[in-house]
């Protein structure tokens, strides 16, 4: 059994295609492919209320020909692998979901790890792959995969990659959210070979037209969708210019960058004065991750006391907060105020004098050091994502950033919002 752990820190995991009409990042409606995405909110309980919600974005795929089969997939920069549940797989977690079905796709070929053919009675190569709190046990297939329904390998936005049937999937987190797989977009390295990459496949696959590049873009409003497009980038979602800072260590396979300072309300933070810290942009992720060592600290520098007068049906993320602001490589600066990073629900502190304050806090991900995040790891996840839409750009390895611009809803819906979430109890803590 080939064993492959996908390392990552992430609080949750983390439709109809459309082209664009006209010209986009100077390409035309042909080489760009914009996929809407749905979005699902999955509640979090603690004490039997709901106290924050876990979400997750995911959009449309075809694999196999002359039958493609459609599945809806978290399109994923943190991690490097494209896996869906197998026909064959009878845990719970498949049964909830579409499952791929090589033997209906004339263009399926059964592989071993290397990539060799093997026949079906052959015994299968696994591979187990790490999601955060789940894991998957599966095989390797080739396989075409397209962005949009079309007629085989060689259409515009297809591509020939491998990818791993899974014929196990823990229940937790696959069984509770609505997305069937996941597509790695992270770099080339972060699989276990460049073949997997269905972006890198893509990109080789498509020719000049096809700008090797995406574009991310989560919405505030759910009734506008979230998109991520392929072969350039959107200016539509774009309310200022792209500022670019390079991939450091881009051997890992993760989009990170180079932290120079890290500030709160323009006082640094000495734990990334000496250099070790980093920021990986993370589409998979839906809270806003910090180094476990700092992370109390920042909480403590992020939270705010209500005034009593403003405690009623409270929002924290409508309650101002301090500016959490990082400096990249390149001279990239991105910031956080307290409509993106709070938590929505408010906190009850109760002293031992039995005095009682509302307190809005952030809501952080601890990350612990490992050897492939490093020591100093910062996530930037849903909360920077949605504040500023980010392009991955390939081929020159570097990450852009630019303030997003609202989206404003344009006809019937191309994408579906589930579980759309009640007003979050807030929670009570004894000092």
């Amino acid at each position: 059994m080939v064993c492959i752990q996908s390392v990552r820190h992430r609080q949750a995991f983390l439709c109809s295609i459309a082209c664009l009409l006209g010209v986009v990042a100077g390409h035309s409606n042909d080489a760009l492919v914009i996929i809407p995405l749905d979005k699902q909110y999955v509640p979090i309980h603690r004490n039997e209320q709901v106290v924050a919600y876990k979400t997750a974005y995911f959009g449309q795929v075809f694999v196999g020909f002359p039958q493609p089969q459609a599945f809806s997939v978290v399109f994923d920069t943190g991690s490097g692998h494209f896996f869906l549940p197998s026909s064959m797989c009878q845990s719970e977690a498949c049964q909830v979901h579409r499952k791929y079905n090589e033997s209906v796709s004339k263009s399926a070929k059964l592989i071993d790890h290397t990539g060799q053919e093997v026949g079906p009675d052959t015994e299968r190569d696994e591979v187990s792959v790490s999601f955060g709190t789940g894991e998957i046990l599966g095989s390797f297939v080739e396989e075409v995969i397209c962005f949009r329904e079309s007629q085989g390998e060689k259409a515009p936005g297809c591509a020939t990659a491998r990818l791993v049937t899974a014929h196990q999937m823990t229940e937790e987190p696959f069984k509770n959210f609505g997305f069937d797989g996941v597509m790695g977009l992270g770099l080339a390295s972060l699989a276990v070979d460049p073949r997997f990459s269905v972006f890198e496949q893509m990109a080789r696959m498509n020719g000049p037209r096809f700008t090797p590049q995406f574009g991310y873009f989560i919405s505030e409003d759910d009734a506008v969708p979230s998109e991520i497009c392929f072969g350039g980038h959107d200016v539509r979602h774009m309310n200022s210019a792209l500022q670019w800072a390079p991939v450091h260590d881009p051997h890992k396979g993760f989009w990170q960058v180079k932290i120079i300072r890290v500030s709160v309300d323009g006082v640094e933070l000495p734990h990334c004065s000496d250099g070790s810290c980093v920021a990986i942009a993370d589409t998979g992720t839906s809270l806003l991750g910090a180094p476990r060592q700092i992370a109390q600290q920042l909480h403590r520098l992020l939270a705010r006391k209500v005034p009593e007068t403003k405690e009623a049906n409270l929002n924290c993320q409508d309650v101002t907060g301090p500016e959490l602001a990082f400096e990249l490589e390149g001279g990239v600066r991105i910031s956080l105020g307290g409509r993106e990073y709070s938590r929505a629900a408010p906190m009850k502190i109760v002293t031992k004098q039995k005095e009682e304050h509302t307190v809005c806090r952030a809501s952080l991900l601890p990350v612990d050091p490992t050897p492939a995040l490093g020591s100093s790891a910062f996530i930037l996840g849903e909360p920077m994502l949605r504040k500023y839409y980010s392009v991955y750009d390939w081929e020159k390895q570097r990450v852009g950033f630019a303030l997003a611009k609202p989206g404003v809803p344009t006809g019937p819906p191309v994408h579906t919002v589930y579980g759309m979430p009640d007003a979050v109890a807030s929670s009570t803590v004894h000092v």
